[in-house]
């Protein structure tokens, strides 16, 4: 070895830079060498630099293929698709040295590539642009399937410029460009890029670095797409899945619902034991409801949405009963809905039976009133028979009710006879179910309704009466005028006192119409002196009682003389100058009298109606008194 090799031997073995090669030279020179020398010199130089740029090449391959190595393993971890593609980019950047990179993704539906995700970007239009396949570098590169790369992009020729393109990338500076695809076998998925906003020449061995790390890019995004698919047909496996579950669970609610239903119709359930069993297995509110806004329109059979709810109707043969109405359960299930109608229908039929038991019971029930009122020399243990099987109870005091609806002239534009005949009917049915309910009778008769009722410890005809006015009145929504019999004593024990008490009852019935008081309920005994015409007891001491029983009492129990003034009061045309004359008295003292009389009758007993009752039951006590003398 030469004392020149071994030179620039020593400068490969510390690496020194390429101008320090250019030194041994320029001192032998210096120091007089010969051309030989000089010669020598300069070829160990050359050789020594051939040999720095292949450990240069060798360790930049290393590099490069370590940093290949490592990007491939980073993409390996990944699972999210915008995970790999940022990192695909960002690694492209730092590999290459760029100032950008950028990843474009073929789109088969429009037939087209766009801008996915960049690195270095600072242009809005340059990140949303797309390429039509063969227009600008990328379009030549995904429609290729080849690399380009330009070290000049608005003067290269090659490719097809468009002005959105050429606008786009010259918003972002970019003049050196390379793109090399991105394939899956031979189809390619997208592009990826690598540009410097400087003229610059990409090197082969650039080029194909960059193709591999595309390569392992592509297989990245082909396994990230291939998770995102399994992920979600997992999903859909699982919503399937759910759905099945759910439709199973429908399915059992629904044959619960069929065993409790058929259950419920054995042992003769109601309408509400029915919407409480569906309640319980569909896990809502279940409600059944005589009328519903709109229950008219809801067609038969088949349950309808009102919003957070569900209604079917509950129906039969053209005829509305009502609807059930499913609460806080706005998302139902087809099985539940239907599970929901079937209870409907089964609620029409219970209501149907219902119906025609009520009419049947109405029947026997009005039968044997008739029979009290038109035949009462019946045998009457049949009569006590026919009562005992209606759970009548006839041996108590009973009130014999005629019953009317009173419009008052009101009745809109419908036919008179058709309303009265309906009005009849809707009341011989409110009055019947009342009389079921009271264990009484009731049935229809002269255009209203007669019931026998029995009164209740410590009630009134009167009371009795004004409550049955009310309840009648309140079911039908309708002015329901009631008039009231004395009470009579078991009335099978007595059936012919039956048919005299139900015409005392149409007479105060027709008195309260004539007084204009449709709509109340009354006994005789509410009606004063007219009462008393009515009445066929003729009860004057009770009528004597009810009017001025007070004043009676409390002179009895004083022994002050308020009737005698009372008495002198009228009798002197209601003056009490002429009153104290009368009586012989202070005129101070009748008004202490007068205002006596006032506190025990009530502040009205001076008006004209209550006046003339005061008198009459004057005259009738004087007449009592003086028989009893």
């Amino acid at each position: 070895m030469t004392h020149e090799q071994a030179v620039y031997l020593e400068l490969l073995a510390r690496g020194a830079a390429t101008e320090a090669y250019d030194r041994p030279g320029l001192l032998a020179r210096a120091s007089g060498a010969g051309p030989e020398e000089l010669a020598a010199l300069e070829e160990a130089k050359l050789l020594a630099l051939r040999v720095r740029a292949e450990l240069e090449g060798r360790r930049r391959r290393e590099a490069e293929l370590s940093a290949l190595f490592e990007t491939a393993h980073d993409l390996a971890g990944l699972r999210d698709l915008d995970d790999v593609l940022r990192a695909i980019v960002q690694r492209a950047r730092s590999l290459l040295g760029t100032e950008v990179a950028y990843l474009s993704l073929n789109d088969p539906v429009r037939g087209d590539t766009y801008m996915r995700v960049t690195e270095g970007s600072v242009s809005a239009r340059f990140q949303q642009v797309r390429l039509g396949m063969g227009e600008g570098l990328g379009g030549l590169v995904a429609q290729t399937a080849r690399p380009y790369v330009t070290d000049d992009y608005f003067r290269d020729e090659r490719f097809q410029h468009t002005e959105a393109i050429d606008s786009a990338v010259g918003d972002e500076g970019l003049v050196a460009i390379l793109g090399v695809p991105l394939t899956l076998g031979s189809q390619v998925i997208g592009v990826l890029f690598a540009a410097d906003r400087r003229a610059r020449v990409f090197e082969r061995e650039q080029v194909a670095l960059l193709g591999s790390f595309a390569a392992h890019a592509a297989v990245a995004i082909d396994t990230a797409n291939l998770l995102a698919e399994t992920r979600s047909a997992l999903a859909e496996l699982e919503r399937a899945n759910g759905i099945i579950r759910e439709h199973s669970g429908s399915i059992e609610r629904a044959s619960e619902v069929h065993d409790r239903l058929t259950e419920l119709v054995l042992r003769g359930g109601g309408v509400h034991d029915v919407a409480a069993a569906v309640s319980e297995v569909l896990g809502g509110t279940v409600e059944f409801v005589d009328e519903r806004p709109g229950s008219s329109r809801i067609a038969e059979g088949h349950a309808t949405r009102d919003g957070d709810d569900w209604i079917a109707a509950v129906s039969a043969g053209g005829e509305t009963f009502g609807a059930l109405v499913l609460h806080d359960r706005p998302g139902v299930d087809p099985v539940d809905l239907r599970t929901l109608e079937r209870a409907a229908l089964v609620t029409s039929l219970l209501l149907l039976a219902r119906r025609s038991a009520g009419e049947a019971e109405q029947r026997v029930r009005g039968e044997l009133l008739d029979d009290l009122l038109d035949a009462p020399d019946r045998d009457r243990r049949l009569l006590r028979e026919r009562a005992a099987r209606l759970r009548a109870d006839t041996d108590v005091p009973h009130v014999v009710l005629a019953a009317r609806i009173d419009r008052g002239g009101a009745g809109g534009e419908t036919d008179p006879g058709v309303r009265e005949s309906a009005d009849r009917q809707r009341l011989s049915s409110a009055a019947s179910h009342l009389a079921a309910t009271r264990h009484g009778l009731a049935s229809a008769r002269d255009g209203g309704t007669v019931l026998l009722l029995p009164l209740g410890p410590g009630e009134t005809a009167a009371e009795l009466a004004r409550q049955t006015a009310r309840h009648l009145g309140g079911a039908l929504r309708e002015p329901v005028t009631v008039g009231a019999s004395a009470p009579v004593a078991a009335p099978l024990a007595h059936p012919d006192r039956v048919a005299p008490a139900y015409e005392e009852a149409r007479r105060c019935l027709d008195a309260l119409h004539l007084l204009h008081r449709q709509g109340e309920g009354a006994a005789s005994e509410d009606l004063g002196f007219l009462g008393l015409l009515l009445a066929d007891t003729r009860d004057i001491e009770g009528f004597v009682e009810r009017t001025i029983g007070q004043v009676v009492t409390y002179d009895r129990r004083r022994g002050t003389d308020l009737v005698r003034t009372l008495d002198a009061y009228f009798a002197s045309g209601m003056s009490p100058a002429r009153t104290k004359d009368d009586l012989h008295v202070h005129v101070n003292t009748v008004a202490q009298r007068l205002e006596r009389i006032g506190r025990l009758l009530g502040p009205d007993w001076q008006s004209p109606a209550r006046a003339l009752e005061i008198q009459l039951a004057l005259r009738l006590h004087a007449l009592s008194s003086a028989v009893i003398r």
